[in-house]
């Protein structure tokens, strides 16, 4: 069974910084890529970032492209979101999931199987 464990959120200013992680287990980490999803107080999940098995590719949303950098660390099974010069838009929950195939990064959320339970981050103004 794959699960997949969020941390790292908080409450931080506007401008700054927090790192995600997602720890996950119950197969081979490297064969897959993972993805960064994030869901606001009545609105839909929304893609932040995704992943390649080798972590060469990688793709992000406009909101966050020049902000937010995903990394994996396929030692240590585990992905991670950078987030820097953080918004009051950027609050949400932020999920990590992945896939039961892919390899490449993709944006779809209907494409991902496997979720985490989500870490809340909450930027003030």
């Amino acid at each position: 069974q794959v699960q997949l464990v969020e941390s790292g959120g908080g409450l931080v200013q506007a401008g700054g910084s927090l790192r995600l992680s997602c720890a996950a287990s119950g197969r081979t980490f490297s064969n897959y890529a993972l993805g960064w999803f994030r869901q606001a107080p009545g609105k839909e999940r929304e893609f932040v970032a995704a992943i390649s098995r080798t972590g060469v590719s990688t793709d992000y949303s406009d909101s966050v492209k020049g902000r937010f950098t995903i990394s994996r660390d396929n030692a240590k099974n585990t992905v991670y979101l950078q987030m820097n010069s953080l918004k009051p838009e950027d609050t949400a929950v932020y999920y990590c999931a992945t896939g039961t195939s892919f390899a490449a990064p993709l944006r779809a959320t209907s494409l991902y199987t496997y979720w985490g339970q989500g870490t809340q981050v909450t930027v003030s103004s």
